[in-house]
C-alpha cells in the first residue's frame, strides 16, 4: 500500500465522496507526484526560514532536493500499482483475521511481551553451497530448509503454509579462503535479486577491498521465494497476517544464519548492513540475538502498520481504515521499538534522507535513533533511493565497520554525525 502524508485529505474530516471517471482517476494518479513534490518543497521552505521542531537537520531546499522527493513520488506510484487496496468487502476477511489475531496472541501475552512472539529457531548446518556467477564474476548460492511455521491455528497461519516458495531460504556468498569478518546485508522491498543486490550493497567493496566475508540472504516473498504466489500478494502488502508471517520467518531464517556463520568462524566478528525493509529486519534480529559487533539501518522502516497506515490513503470514514487502526498492537508487537537493542553502543549506526518520501524520517529512523539511544547517524540531502548515491552515506558504512571494531583500520576515518 502506498500513501499521501498525514497532513493532507487522507486524514481530513470525513466528506462527500463522488466517484470519478476513469480518466479522471488516471489524470489524478499522473499528477499526484507533481502535486506532492510541490507541496514538499513550499513546506521545506517555511522549515527553513521559521526552524523546525521536529529535531530533523534544516537543509536549504534545492532543486536537487525536490528531485529527489519527486523520484520517491514515482516509485509510490508504482508501488501503488502493484499494491493496490482491495474494496471495502474483500477487506472484511482481513479485518476478521486482525481481530482474531489480537486474540490469539493477546491469550498468549505476545501483545505485552513482544519477545515471546519470536520464537528461537533451531541451529543451522544442513546448508546446500554451488558455484555461481553474478555478472560475470564468481560467487557462491546458499540454501537452506527454513524451517518457519505459524503455530498452530494462528489467524493466517494456513494461507501462509500455502505459499511454498518460502519453505527454502536462498542467499548470495562471498567468501575469502581464510576467516574473516562477516557482513550480513539484508536488503528492502521489491530487491532480493542478486545483480540488484550486490549493486546497492556495494557487495564486491566489502568482499574485495575490505576483505569481508558477505553473505546477502533472500526475505520472504522477494526474489525466488516469491515465486507462485497469488496475484497481488507482497510483503511488505495490505494483509496484515501476511506481514505478521513474513517479519516472523525472516527473523527466523536470518537467525538461522546467524547460527551458521558462527559454527564455521566461531572467531570472526558479525556485522549487518539493511536498507529500509531489512532494517526492520535487521533492527528486530539485533535486539534478539547477542554477539552482533555492528548493525548499520538505512532509511529503517520500525513499524510497518503504521507505515501501511499512512500509505494507504483512506479516508476517516473508511472503514478500511478502522482495521488499520484496530492492527496497531500487531504492528507494535513486531516493531523493534518494543525491544531493547543488544548491539553494543559503538556498534549502532543508522542513515536516512531528509527527502524521504517512503520512508517518513521523523516517524520511522528518528523514532528508532532515539530507541537505541541515539547512536551515530548522518542525514544525506536525498529521497529514499538517495544513498546509493551519497558519497558521505558510503563513507559512513565503511567507517561504521571500523568504529564499531569489525575492521582493523588505522587510516579510517570516524562516521560523522553531521548532515550529509
Amino acid at each position: 500500500m502506498t500513501a499521501p502524508d498525514r497532513d493532507d485529505a487522507s486524514i481530513a474530516p470525513a466528506r462527500s465522496r463522488v466517484r470519478r471517471p476513469p480518466a479522471a482517476d488516471l489524470l489524478g494518479k499522473v499528477t499526484t507526484p507533481f502535486a506532492k513534490t510541490g507541496s514538499f518543497y513550499a513546506q521545506s521552505w517555511r522549515e527553513f526560514l521559521e526552524g523546525t521542531p521536529s529535531g530533523l537537520p534544516i537543509a536549504r531546499p534545492s532543486l536537487a532536493l525536490a528531485a529527489h522527493a519527486f523520484r520517491d513520488e514515482i516509485v509510490l506510484l508504482g508501488l501503488r500499482a502493484r499494491r493496490p487496496v482491495s474494496d471495502v468487502s474483500a477487506f472484511s476477511r482481513i479485518d476478521a483475521e486482525v481481530k482474531a489475531a489480537l486474540e490469539f496472541f493477546g491469550d498468549r501475552g505476545f501483545l505485552d511481551h513482544p519477545e515471546r512472539f519470536f520464537a528461537v529457531p533451531p541451529p543451522l548446518s544442513d546448508v546446500d553451497i554451488h558455484p555461481t556467477k553474478v555478472t560475470g564474476r564468481p560467487c557462491e548460492r546458499m540454501s537452506f530448509t527454513s524451517g518457519y511455521s505459524p503455530l498452530p491455528n494462528e489467524p493466517g497461519g494456513q494461507r501462509w503454509r500455502s505459499y511454498t516458495a518460502n519453505d527454502r531460504e536462498f542467499a548470495l556468498l562471498l567468501r575469502h579462503k581464510e576467516d574473516r569478518p562477516w557482513l550480513i546485508c539484508v536488503h528492502g522491498a521489491e530487491m532480493g535479486r542478486a545483480a540488484l543486490d550486490i549493486t546497492l550493497f556495494r557487495a564486491w567493496h566489502f568482499h574485495n577491498d575490505l576483505g569481508l566475508n558477505v553473505v546477502m540472504p533472500v526475505l520472504p516473498m522477494h526474489g525466488p521465494r516469491g515465486r507462485g504466489l497469488p496475484k497481488g500478494t507482497t510483503f511488505p502488502g495490505e494483509n496484515v497476517m501476511d506481514n505478521v508471517h513474513a517479519t516472523a520467518q525472516g527473523v527466523w531464517d536470518i537467525r538461522r544464519l546467524l547460527s551458521w556463520i558462527r559454527l564455521q568462524q566461531p572467531e570472526s566478528p558479525i556485522a549487518m548492513y539493511s536498507i529500509s525493509l531489512g532494517g526492520y529486519i535487521t533492527s528486530l534480529v539485533a535486539s534478539l540475538e547477542s554477539g552482533i559487533a555492528c548493525a548499520v539501518l538505512g532509511v529503517p522502516v520500525v513499524d510497518l502498520i503504521e507505515l501501511l497506515g499512512r500509505h494507504a490513503g483512506l479516508n476517516s470514514d473508511d472503514p478500511r481504515r478502522q482495521t488499520v487502526l484496530l492492527a496497531e498492537p500487531l504492528g507494535r508487537m513486531t516493531s523493534p521499538l518494543s525491544l531493547q537493542p543488544q548491539v553494543p553502543m559503538r556498534g549502532r549506526f543508522i542513515y536516512a534522507g531528509i527527502a524521504d518520501r517512503v520512508v517518513h524520517p521523523r516517524e520511522q529512523a528518528m523514532r528508532l535513533w532515539e530507541h537505541w539511544g541515539k547512536p551515530e547517524i548522518v542525514w544525506y540531502q536525498g529521497g529514499h533511493t538517495g544513498f546509493f548515491e551519497s558519497r558521505p552515506v558510503q563513507q559512513f558504512v565503511d567507517a561504521a565497520l571500523v568504529q564499531s571494531g569489525v575492521l582493523d583500520h588505522p587510516s579510517s576515518t570516524r562516521p560523522s554525525t553531521k548532515p550529509a
